[in-house]
């Protein structure tokens, strides 16, 4: 006897809270995985798929998708896609990252995915991939407070980070993927020694961070299929759900018995599918090379990778997932930061302030949570450009914050902060500058009502003291006063106030004035 229409209803929400799926559109191959909630902090796997279409061979070959690879990958999204409506599947995110994020036409493959597959598509950058894989990481071997390397290689790139239990350390993101090695380096015909020769003298080129090379790390993890291809292989074929470690000596033999052979020969030696054999020899010598470096002896392989840390975040709750991602894009930040010895009190302090005052003036900007993460990401790197020299340090902002990768944050985003940081001081925002008029209308409009908020935080700075304890804005007419806790001579502040407010005055048709505790305000 089936139950009112009402109570099938509310059943069939329950299944879809607790049914996620990520979509990874890698180089290589596009993977899929289906999950359900056990109800706690675990799940269990109901659908898994990997479809072997090479995206990389293009882009790395000519600079853009393959044709034929571009419409059999639509195909195949469509065809995920069907197995999420089926699976009654109530979230799902796809990513996709080297080969599509290369291509110049990538925007209208992502177009074409939404329009004919159904898939909304994101391209991330290695920042995200490395954090994804770290969150999946975390969750299958037990990290410490000493650092690990975490490598992440795949098809079209090689993500590197120095991890711990908590944050990742370090990242950098090296064009050096399997598939693009194979791009590059081999040739129909050649000696084969060659190819791993000019492979290990590249990999060698990997930049690591100072205070670990040459010394031992708590340990290395491997991440990615080739990882566990050659895992699989020196454990005599055994597969294995669990993490395995494979030791560098393993590896070495391992790369002697695969130069030697033939594609052919290592598919039906080791049960190699085709698009795996011809790219598991540089993935193994790219991971040689990287455990000598470290001093390593061995590396774990955990298994799981960007799809894993997809679902284990969609399944955590919105309040958790964004305190999570809140506080590794403030770690992350941080450590950007510091890399360029910028002044971490002051960065943090005008990261407070301007948090605060966008919160308070919400009725008067209008802007959302995305746009407080990247002020605020904006105004603890805001100084940054002074590595570079004092004099223009906002255009030098704007410059390292631009290029640089941040977990959490788009190219489009991370543009988005440089742009801000830039307007900190200075001039306006103005369409004379390549920098801003090169940014959509709306995008214009975004920095220039953040960057009016940081420039009146960085005022109430002005010393780099701290010496205010908190704000509190009241809206008086037309008139926004800001009354500070903490500091009783507000002389200077008032005085830079009164140089940096004119952007905010412009944007928003606001006069602004900075009163002390006890002094009386507008009526």
């Amino acid at each position: 006897m089936s139950g009112s229409p009402a109570v099938e209803n509310e059943m069939r929400a329950d299944v879809a809270r607790s049914r996620v799926a990520a979509i990874d559109v890698g180089t290589n191959a596009i993977r899929f995985l289906a999950v359900e909630s056990d109800g706690g902090e675990g799940f269990h796997v109901l659908a898994e798929t990997r479809l072997p279409i090479r995206l990389g061979h293009g882009v790395f070959g000519n600079g853009r998708i393959d044709a034929g690879a571009a419409t059999e990958a639509v195909e195949g999204l469509a065809t995920v896609n069907r197995q999420i409506r089926e699976l009654s599947i109530g979230r799902y995110r796809a990513v996709a990252t080297s080969a599509v994020r290369e291509s110049p036409d990538r925007r209208g493959f992502v177009r074409r995915v939404r329009e004919e597959a159904g898939i909304r598509l994101e391209v991330i950058a290695g920042a995200e991939e490395i954090r994804l894989v770290h969150t999946a990481v975390r969750r299958r071997i037990t990290l410490g407070v000493d650092p690990w390397l975490l490598i992440e290689l795949g098809g079209g790139s090689v993500e590197i980070a120095l991890v711990d239990a908590s944050r990742i350390l370090w990242s950098e993101t090296h064009a050096m993927g399997a598939v693009r090695l194979v791009e590059l380096f081999a040739r129909g015909g050649e000696d084969p020694g060659r190819f791993s020769r000019l492979v290990e003298e590249y990999a060698s080129t990997i930049r690591l961070p100072d205070r670990i090379i040459g010394r031992p790390v708590d340990g290395l993890i491997a991440t990615g299929g080739n990882s566990e291809a050659i895992a699989r292989i020196c454990r005599s074929g055994s597969e294995s759900a669990g993490t395995q470690s494979v030791s560098l000596s393993e590896v070495r033999k391992l790369i002697g018995e695969l130069a030697a052979m033939s594609v052919q020969d290592r598919q039906r030696s080791y049960g190699l599918r085709a698009d795996r054999a011809d790219v598991i020899l540089p993935a193994a010598i790219v991971y040689a090379v990287l455990l000598e470096r470290v001093g390593a002896r061995e590396m774990l392989v955990p298994g799981g990778g960007v799809k894993e840390g997809i679902v284990v975040e969609l399944l955590q709750g919105r309040r958790e997932r964004l305190e999570t991602r809140q506080k590794g894009i403030e770690d992350d930040a941080l450590a950007l930061g510091r890399k360029f010895l910028f002044d971490e009190n002051h960065g943090q302090q005008v990261a407070r302030l301007a948090s605060a005052l966008f919160d308070q003036l919400k009725p008067i900007h209008g802007m959302g949570e995305k746009e407080r993460r990247i002020l605020r990401t904006a105004a603890l790197l805001h100084d940054v450009g002074g590595f570079v020299s004092y004099k223009g340090h906002h255009k030098h902002s704007m410059y390292l914050i631009a290029r640089a990768e941040l977990p959490g944050f788009t190219p489009r985003e991370m543009h988005l902060m440089g742009a801000i940081a830039r307007y900190h001081r200075k001039a306006a925002p103005s369409t004379l500058h390549p920098e801003f008029s090169q940014l959509p209308a709306a995008d214009r409009e975004r920095v220039r009502r953040c960057a009016a908020l940081l420039r009146v935080a960085d005022a109430l700075d002005k010393e780099h003291r701290q010496k205010i304890q908190d704000v509190n804005v009241s809206v008086k007419g037309r008139i926004v006063q800001i009354r500070v806790e903490g500091a009783n001579d507000l002389l200077l502040e008032q005085w830079a106030l009164k140089k940096k407010d004119d952007l905010f005055r412009d944007v928003f048709s606001f006069q602004i004035t900075l009163l002390g505790a006890g002094e009386p305000g507008h009526e």
